[in-house]
């Protein structure tokens, strides 16, 4: 039986593919006892397949007011430009900040953590970035990664 301190996957709840070699994963896991709310890119190609750093995790708290954020969201883009959504702190020092983003001509969500520490200040790697024509359907997979991690 694994200790309560490893990572521990629970449930797997869809993708959304990026393009030919990578997509976007919805799950729950488990780490320290805690359930938690991951969406991670996954590549998938000859020399590779499996998670790449690109994620995050997402507590109850957060889960709440992302979905809440989102859903808010209108079905199409206002405009194609950056502007900030929310930030949520999630340890001392690091925040997850929801932005609407161009990226190579095309807008989506972006969802990143913000890093404020004495060694760095600025934008870290840990992130993933939503298509907007996708935030229905992520949308629906965030939801059930709430009823899960409220599970006990």
């Amino acid at each position: 039986m694994p200790e309560a301190r490893e990572f521990k996957p629970l449930a797997d709840l869809g993708e959304i593919p990026l393009g030919d070699r990578s997509s976007l994963r919805f799950y729950v896991d488990e780490y320290k006892g805690h359930r938690y709310g991951s969406i991670r890119t996954f590549l998938s190609g000859e020399g590779y397949n499996g998670p790449t750093k690109a994620g995050i995790t997402l507590n109850a708290r957060i889960l709440d007011e992302a979905i809440a954020a989102i859903a808010a969201l209108p079905p199409e883009p206002a405009e194609a430009a950056d502007r900030e959504l929310a930030r949520w702190p999630k340890k001392a020092g690091v925040e997850l900040v929801a932005r609407i983003t161009l990226y190579k001509d095309t807008v989506g969500l972006d969802l990143r953590e913000w890093v404020d520490e004495p060694e760095y200040k600025g934008w870290s790697k840990k992130g993933v970035r939503v298509p907007y024509k996708d935030l229905t359907k992520a949308l629906g997979f965030l939801r059930q990664m709430k009823a899960a991690v409220a599970k006990p």
